[in-house]
């Protein structure tokens, strides 16, 4: 799939206020400072169009951004933030659980993985979830250029093995590297895929 545009659309805290023109929605979430906003800026090839900052747990909104005027990226929280108040973490909770369980737009959920880490409790719970409430997912491993191939292997096979323990079918799966673009093309084919099987 080639990127012809990407446009930030709009920011909200309430999902009821997202783009109503029925457009395909592929949402990213992950901890705080997993990687989303520089994983957007990778796919849609603008450095810019996402903020990145350097303090954790900064996005609190949802932010669409329109891609080929086909479909959106969604930014949404990331979540395990301790440093929140219980009242603010709470919002949050409702406003990301709002999203993902009510969006009918929404068509697949990306949950990013530091691929540096083992598996982290918060993570497998999460993905838990989403498994529960019959959630549409697939798992993108970030941050892959800091690691070694032998590393980078073993990290993601321990977090796919213990994905098991819970799952008798492993869900889509991408390595990928803001820094080299590496699985770039395969996450915007696998869209593409998707997109397609929708109109069909």
């Amino acid at each position: 799939m080639n990127i012809k545009s990407a446009q930030f659309v709009i920011s909200n805290s309430d999902c009821r206020k997202c783009p109503a023109d029925g457009k395909p929605e592929y949402a990213l979430i992950g901890r705080s400072n997993v990687g989303k906003s520089s994983l957007i800026n990778m796919i849609t090839n603008q450095p810019k169009l996402a903020m990145t900052s350097a303090t954790p747990g900064k996005t609190l909104l949802i932010n669409h951004f329109v891609i080929n005027n086909e479909w959106y990226l969604v930014d949404l929280p990331g979540y395990g933030y301790a440093k929140r108040s219980r009242d603010q973490q709470e919002k949050l909770e409702n406003l990301i659980s709002g999203y993902i369980l009510e969006r009918q737009e929404m068509t697949a959920l990306f949950v990013l993985i530091d691929s540096r880490l083992k598996p982290q409790k918060i993570d497998i719970e999460f993905i838990e979830w989403l498994g529960e409430n019959g959630v549409p997912f697939a798992v993108i491993f970030t941050k892959a250029d800091k690691l070694g191939k032998t590393a980078l292997e073993n990290n993601v096979n321990v977090f796919l093995e213990t994905l098991k323990e819970q799952w008798e079918e492993l869900p889509p799966y991408f390595i990928s590297s803001s820094q080299t673009g590496m699985g770039r093309a395969e996450i915007l084919d696998w869209i593409e895929s998707v997109n397609k099987s929708l109109k069909g």
